[in-house]
């Protein structure tokens, strides 16, 4: 009997549905993790929700991003406003992951099904508005009502694990706000509808032999050395060689913000490592999935695809997280993938612990504002010029680089956190980690792209988030051998490099 259990879930991997293929909703579980959450603010749900849509019949799509994340150097139009650029209005609903201060593990299950239903119903909202302007409070007030209904199930759940819930029915109300938006979008919708007018946007594109190159550490605008190479102090480093995503190992899931939930992240990921991830699976399963990484390295790394703007017919062009969620175009493979793991330059590291969470960047920023925006672009041969919130045009025979930074400062403890972020934080400006916090291997992942020159192109990302170039994020799962991980340690703290 258990051969035959074995061979039958042998089976279902090899049949098992590409993810972009429309497929029925699959088991619900979660990951074995023992202990309650502590819910500040879920990520799966975090920032408040801001959707563009067109106010007016028109010129003008939706909007970009706010004033404050304009370009480098970019002076403001009248009243504040981005030259170019007109007013478009948007929908706010209140953040209820932010508003949970436990989550149970009994009410887990639902409620992160819930939460995950939040933001489809703010993407349906979007969908619907875009395509009608005029149906305002139609849009809102469905809105309204499928909120509540949701909110609802969240309290109940809470409730029957014990927990007291306040005023979360105050919060499905959503209402309508004014941002600035391109008066063009990059590129305009094609015949064939396989362009999604919800950005990105030609200012958010900037030559790179125009920008200045960064101060002399190396730091974009909003600081941490963002160029993948050692900071000062410990010079070794640990290098995990896992391809490029040969396999197509894609899905729109997002087992860490939003485990158990399908279609959870509303855009299409690349994973390299660890075979076995998507949205439902377990430690256990992770543990003994077969991986494309060297060495015995089972860790999950995964990152939003990036897309021509071709208005190329993708696979998933029909798609949840592709093309139903305004994610279209050409998916790029990186022609390099580089995952390094290397000191924080204050000292010595130590191990990181099995199934560790971490993510960099955010892909709310758009929304959220860029304070945890660390991710970085740029162009080979131009590596001195890192930009948060622009994309580069690269010249001809440079590639485009993504640079994604995580933090390294461990509390000691829990491989995650309620938000995903208070258990591993960055170190200070001194490379120090704060007290209660120890060292860890600072992973850096570096992508490059062919990118045709004056070609467009774009993050995937929430609808919501215009595929805004600050929304770039990465996650990482730790499934290292343990003897993996203190060849990794050593190699660092002795000032080697390892692979």
């Amino acid at each position: 009997m258990k051969r035959q259990k074995q061979n039958q879930k042998q089976n279902q991997k090899q049949n098992r549905i590409p993810a972009w293929a429309p497929r029925p909703h699959k088991r619900t579980r979660l990951s074995k993790r023992s202990g309650a959450l502590i819910v500040a603010a879920l990520a799966a749900c975090g920032g408040t929700a801001l959707i563009a849509a067109q106010a007016l019949a028109g010129t003008g799509g939706p909007g970009t991003a706010r004033p404050e994340l304009s370009g480098e150097g970019g002076t403001g139009g009248p009243g504040g406003r981005p030259p170019g650029t007109a007013p478009s209005r948007t929908i706010s609903c209140p953040d209820v992951g932010q508003r949970l201060r436990s989550l149970p593990a009994q009410a887990a299950p639902e409620v992160n099904r819930n939460l995950g239903q939040l933001e489809a119903q703010v993407a349906r909202a979007f969908q619907r508005w875009s395509a009608a302007p005029g149906t305002q409070g139609r849009v809102l007030g469905a809105l309204e009502r499928d909120r509540s209904a949701a909110i609802g199930r969240i309290t109940d759940a809470l409730r029957r694990a014990g927990e007291q819930p306040t005023a979360l029915d105050r919060l499905s109300a959503c209402r309508t706000t004014e941002i600035s938006a391109a008066a063009q979008s990059a590129p305009r919708g094609s015949q064939d509808g396989n362009s999604a007018d919800n950005g990105p946007f030609r200012d958010d594109f900037v030559d790179i032999t125009t920008v200045r190159p960064n101060d002399r550490n190396g730091r974009a605008q909003n600081g941490g050395a963002q160029d993948g190479s050692t900071q000062d102090g410990q010079g070794g480093s640990f290098r995990s060689e896992c391809g490029r995503n040969e396999n197509g190992h894609n899905n729109p899931d997002n087992l860490i913000v939003a485990p158990g939930v399908s279609n959870g992240a509303h855009h299409m990921h690349d994973y390299v490592g660890n075979l076995e991830t998507d949205a439902f699976s377990s430690d256990n399963e992770l543990a003994r999935a077969d991986t494309t990484c060297g060495n015995g390295d089972r860790s999950t790394y995964y990152w939003p695809v990036l897309r021509l703007r071709d208005n190329g017919r993708e696979r998933d062009a029909d798609a949840p997280g592709g093309g139903q969620d305004g994610n279209v175009g050409t998916i790029l493979r990186p022609v390099d993938v580089s995952l390094t793991f290397d000191g924080n330059g204050a000292g010595e590291v130590t191990a990181m612990p099995p199934f560790l969470r971490n993510l960099t960047g955010d892909a709310k920023a758009l929304t959220n504002g860029p304070s945890q925006a660390h991710a970085s672009w740029s162009c080979t041969g131009f590596e001195d010029r890192q930009l948060r919130n622009k994309y580069p045009l690269c010249p001809r025979g440079s590639e485009v680089v993504r640079s994604l930074e995580f933090p390294s400062c461990w509390d000691g403890r829990n491989i995650d956190s309620a938000n995903h972020r208070t258990h591993v934080v960055f170190p200070g400006g001194n490379g120090r980690c704060r007290n209660g916090f120890r060292a860890i291997p600072r992973l850096v992942q570096r992508l490059t792209y062919t990118v045709p020159p004056g070609t467009l192109y774009a993050v995937d990302s929430f609808p919501d988030q215009l595929h805004n170039p600050v929304t770039d994020h990465g996650d990482f799962i730790n499934l290292m051998p343990q003897r993996l991980m203190r060849k990794a340690v050593d190699c660092i703290n002795s000032g080697r490099e390892c692979r």
